[in-house]
C-alpha cells in the first residue's frame, strides 16, 4: 500500500517565503508628474521627494499640471546631460492606467537613455512600440507594482516577533508617511524595527516590498504574512497600510492586508476635514471611535490582542493653534495619543507601542 501523499503545510510554506521582491534602480530620478490636478494624485512622487530627497534630481510637468515639488524643471535629454538614471512615473492616477498625453514624454525618455520605473497597474512594456523602443536603446523598463511569483494562501498562524500596521479612515491621508515615521522614531531608541512596505511609493523607498493591490484576493493575506515573517521576540516590523475598511473600491485589500499582517498594534491615520472617502461623495468618512471598533474587530480574527494604540492625523492644512487643539480634543475624547507624524513629538505612542 503507497504512503498517503503529503500536502504542503500552509503556514510552513509562507514563512519560508523570500521576504518581498528586492528592486535596483538607477537613481537619481527625474519625477514625472504628469497632468497630476491634486497633490493626491502625486503621492508617489512626494513621497520619494520626502523620504528619499537625495534620490530627485528634478521634475518633469506637462502644461495643465497643478503640482509642484519645487525640483528643477528638466527634459529627457537635459536630466540625462546631468546624469539622471530614471525618469521615475510620480502619479497614481485612480484605476493605474497610463495617460495618451504621456506617451511622447516616455518615448522621449526611453531615447535619451533614461530608464523608466512605474508602479502603475498598467505595464510599461504593453505601450506600443515601448519594450521595442527602449530594447533598442538598451535602457529598462521597470514595473514595481508585480508581486512575486508563488504566494501562498494565508495560514493564520501566530508568528514570532511584534507588528504594527498603519491604517485609515480613507486612502492617501498618511499611512505610509506614518509608518516611516514610527520606524525611524523606534530606530531612534534602539529598537529592532523594520519598515515593510505594501505599496509602490514604499517599496521605491525602501527597495523592498510586496504591492499588495498588486496580489490576486485569495493571496493577500498569506503575501501579508510573507512580507513580516518570524522575526525575533523584541523586533518590530512597521507595516505600511493599503486603503480602507471604508473604501468601497478598496476594502478588500485593506482586508487581506490586516487578517495577513497579524498586528499587535494599529494606528489609525486621518485627514481631519475629510467628510467622505476621496472620489466617493455619497460615502462618508466614518468617526474615529466607529474606525477604531470596526478595525479592531477585523484585526482580532487572526490576532485577539491586536488594538488601535495611537491616532495620526494629517495636519497639513491647519495651523499650529488649530492642530494643537485637535490634538488635545481628540486625546481626551479617545483617551490615545493623537500626534501629526510629520510635526509632533511621538514619544507618547513609541510608549503605548512598547508598552504591548
Amino acid at each position: 500500500m503507497g504512503t498517503p501523499e503529503s500536502k504542503p503545510d500552509p503556514a510552513a510554506t509562507a514563512a519560508s517565503r523570500p521576504l518581498a521582491t528586492t528592486i535596483t534602480l538607477r537613481q537619481p530620478y527625474l519625477l514625472f508628474l504628469g497632468d497630476a490636478s491634486h497633490a493626491s494624485r502625486a503621492k508617489t512622487a512626494l513621497g520619494i521627494r520626502d523620504w528619499a530627497p537625495e534620490t530627485c534630481a528634478g521634475q518633469l510637468r506637462l502644461a495643465d499640471c497643478a503640482v509642484d515639488l519645487e525640483l528643477p524643471e528638466l527634459t529627457p535629454a537635459q536630466a540625462a546631460q546631468q546624469g539622471i538614471g530614471s525618469l521615475l512615473i510620480g502619479i497614481a492616477p485612480i484605476g493605474g492606467q497610463f495617460s495618451e498625453s504621456w506617451l511622447p514624454t516616455l518615448f522621449a525618455a526611453v531615447e535619451a537613455g533614461l530608464d523608466i520605473v512605474s508602479g502603475l497597474h498598467a505595464k510599461l512594456g504593453d505601450v506600443p512600440g515601448l519594450a521595442d523602443a527602449a530594447k533598442a536603446r538598451g535602457v529598462r523598463l521597470i514595473d514595481v507594482r508585480c508581486p512575486p511569483p508563488g504566494l501562498p494562501v494565508g495560514s493564520g498562524r501566530k508568528r514570532s516577533g511584534k507588528r504594527l500596521l498603519t491604517v485609515g479612515t480613507d486612502c492617501a491621508l498618511g499611512k505610509k508617511y506614518t509608518a516611516l515615521a514610527l520606524t525611524r522614531a523606534l530606530r531612534a531608541q534602539g529598537i529592532d524595527a523594520d519598515f515593510r512596505a505594501s505599496g509602490q511609493t514604499g517599496i521605491m523607498i525602501s527597495g523592498t516590498g510586496i504591492p499588495m493591490d498588486a496580489v490576486i484576493s485569495d493571496f493577500t493575506a498569506g503575501a501579508a504574512e510573507c512580507l513580516s515573517p518570524d522575526a525575533a521576540a523584541g523586533h518590530w516590523d512597521i507595516v505600511e497600510g493599503q486603503g480602507s475598511l471604508f473604501h468601497p473600491a478598496y476594502a478588500g485589500v485593506t482586508l487581506g492586508l490586516v487578517h495577513g499582517s497579524q498586528p499587535d498594534a494599529m494606528v489609525l491615520c486621518h485627514e481631519p476635514g475629510r467628510s467622505h472617502i476621496w472620489g466617493y461623495p455619497d460615502f462618508p468618512t466614518p468617526s474615529l471611535q466607529t474606525a477604531i471598533e470596526e478595525y479592531e474587530r477585523a484585526a482580532r480574527l487572526t490576532n485577539p490582542k491586536a488594538r488601535v494604540v495611537g491616532i495620526a492625523f494629517n495636519t497639513s492644512m491647519l495651523d499650529d493653534t488649530e492642530r494643537a487643539q485637535l490634538l488635545a480634543d481628540t486625546e481626551r475624547e479617545l483617551g490615545l495619543p493623537c500626534f501629526d507624524p510629520l510635526k509632533s513629538p511621538l514619544d507618547a505612542v513609541i510608549r503605548n507601542i512598547l508598552s504591548l
